[in-house]
């Protein structure tokens, strides 16, 4: 059985985030999935990394159990919105306090190389925005999704990495929705 860890990095309650989310939760589990889910609004934790990597800040329980879920997930996905050309504070906070050196990768000792820690993992990542895809694309050339997939989730041995961007969200339609709905329950029921 296939372990799948939903991350929901939207700060907002009742999103269309939240749909998604449900949706794929919903489709995953259809295909003998087993899941567990994060949702980030609900984590009580610091979002500001004040100690850096000196390592003297404890991590909260939630904390704690985010980085168990992490380790027991063979999948991961997470569903956030494209704030500013990147992701909400809340996510970067909580990646900053969770995928820490000697988690999710180590340094070696005199060396610019590192070790990855999450190997063996897969992830897929759905990203709601108003601007359109493909404006995203060519003009700001996706700053962050390179940044999740490749500067964090592939950074940690986290592969392949699959993205699914969603938009533009704003101008669509009922029916556009709908379909987007369908997408990720599709997605769910592949398990990717």
């Amino acid at each position: 059985m296939k372990k799948i860890l939903i991350i929901l990095g939207h700060p907002v309650n009742d999103t269309f985030s939240d749909s998604l989310r449900e949706s794929y939760k919903k489709g995953a589990m259809a295909s003998g999935a087993e899941i567990r889910e994060i949702v980030l609004r609900k984590l009580r934790f610091d979002l500001n990394f004040s100690e850096g990597y000196r390592g003297n800040q404890e991590l909260e329980p939630d904390l704690v159990k985010a980085q168990q879920d992490i380790t027991w997930a063979d999948h991961i996905v997470l569903i956030y919105p494209n704030w500013w050309s990147t992701f909400p504070a809340l996510m970067k906070g909580f990646i900053d306090r969770t995928f820490l050196p000697g988690f999710a990768f180590k340094y070696r000792k005199g060396s610019l190389l590192w070790d990855k820690l999450l190997k063996g993992r897969s992830a897929r990542i759905i990203v709601t925005m108003d601007t359109p895809p493909w404006y995203y694309w060519l003009v700001y050339r996706r700053p962050g999704h390179n940044a999740m997939k490749r500067g964090i989730l592939e950074f940690c041995g986290i592969r392949p990495v699959r993205v699914t961007t969603i938009g533009s969200l704003k101008i669509s339609s009922e029916h556009k929705r709908e379909q987007w709905i369908a997408k990720a329950e599709r997605l769910g029921r592949k398990m990717k």
